[in-house]
């Protein structure tokens, strides 16, 4: 059986202060590092992933390219980098944005508390989506998706909402 992967605990300057697994985190609501990746193309659209839908939080829900959280050792550009490849199946040069920390109950009974590093990207082609992590994707113009949010909230991720509510100026070209 395979070892669950562990998060990165860090207290409100982001340094790293433990590990811990990561549905455990999620349970007890521990601060831990985790980060968004925000892939445009040349239009000002913005690639959202539709969440897998067997996803044990948010499935089916829309948000933003991939997030997911550092492992320990890894930069923020190296986990983006990873997580990208891995549920999208490409890669693009990534830069760290902004961070903040935010607060989410689920519904299951499970807190994402997060101190999340936007990572920004540009591309150009169709993702190789993997199905395990992703049900589908679309490029949307970011107003649209703007507008969208406010229209639709309840098709979103907690944690995309907010961030696109609080950096919505730091996630456009």
């Amino acid at each position: 059986m395979k070892e669950e992967e562990k998060v990165i605990l860090v207290n409100e300057n982001d340094e790293q202060i433990g590990l811990m697994p990561k549905l455990e985190a999620h349970e007890k609501a521990v601060l831990h590092r985790a980060f968004s990746v925000f892939v445009l193309n040349q239009k000002n659209e913005l690639m959202l992933q539709q969440r897998a839908l067997h996803k044990y939080h948010s499935p089916g829900l829309w948000t933003n390219t991939c997030c997911s959280h550092q492992r320990d050792g890894e930069s923020n550009i190296q986990a983006g980098t990873r997580r990208l490849q891995e549920e999208m199946g490409f890669t693009t040069a990534l830069k760290d944005s902004v961070s903040f920390i935010y607060k989410a109950p689920f519904d299951n009974g499970l807190t994402e508390h997060e101190f999340d590093h936007v990572l920004i990207g540009t591309y150009e082609d169709d993702p190789v989506i993997n199905p395990d992590e992703v049900a589908d994707w679309k490029w949307m113009p970011v107003e649209a998706v703007k507008q969208d949010i406010s229209d639709r909230p309840e098709i979103y991720t907690a944690w995309f909402k907010i961030i696109f509510d609080k950096f919505y100026s730091h996630i456009t070209l």
